[in-house]
């Protein structure tokens, strides 16, 4: 996936977007007992404001413990390049789950002395929406995005990273 920073910077931009769009969209369809298109528009303006602090928290805390918890697991060199992504994948949801719902229990329901019994039903709620929704719709097509995006670096990239094992094997 991500070979460079910048590569990197666009892939969380990209799905943090999709995810915190889809999580308000579906909150707030919760709240309002259903989805209607009014609800698409009203998603984008708390995207906003959800969009920047999920980067932030998956830049500053989730991203890296996420991979070292997926790599005390697999072996990045020996296992299944796949089940790694989706490893990583459920860990990072793991964490920004209960992260974000935080957040949000602050930001939107003003839980007053009962932050913690609103946040846990925040969780709860969001929890399976988030877990369903990354691994198979948010995750799959932010990566095939990416790919289309980067194919170009993507393959020189990987002819590079061939170059020298083919100069092993010829020796």
């Amino acid at each position: 996936m991500p070979k460079t920073k910048f590569q990197d910077a666009v892939f969380s931009i990209m799905m943090a977007i999709t995810m915190a769009y889809a999580m308000e969209l579906y909150n707030l369809s919760m709240q309002n007992g259903g989805m209607s298109y009014s609800l698409f528009v009203s998603s984008l303006k708390d995207l906003v404001i959800m969009a920047p602090i999920v980067i932030l928290i998956e830049k500053l805390i989730v991203g890296r413990l996420a991979r070292k918890c997926a790599f005390r697991i697999f072996r990045p060199q020996k296992d299944n390049p796949f089940l790694l992504t989706i490893l990583i994948s459920c860990f990072t949801m793991w964490m920004m789950c209960p992260l974000m719902s935080a957040v949000a229990t602050l930001l939107f329901k003003h839980p007053g002395a009962q932050f913690f019994p609103v946040w846990i039903d925040t969780v709860a709620h969001n929890f399976p929406m988030a877990f369903f929704w990354q691994l198979f719709f948010a995750g799959p097509l932010v990566r095939f995005l990416f790919r289309c995006i980067f194919a170009r670096s993507l393959k020189a990239e990987a002819q590079k990273e061939q170059k020298p094992e083919q100069a092993v094997v010829a020796k």
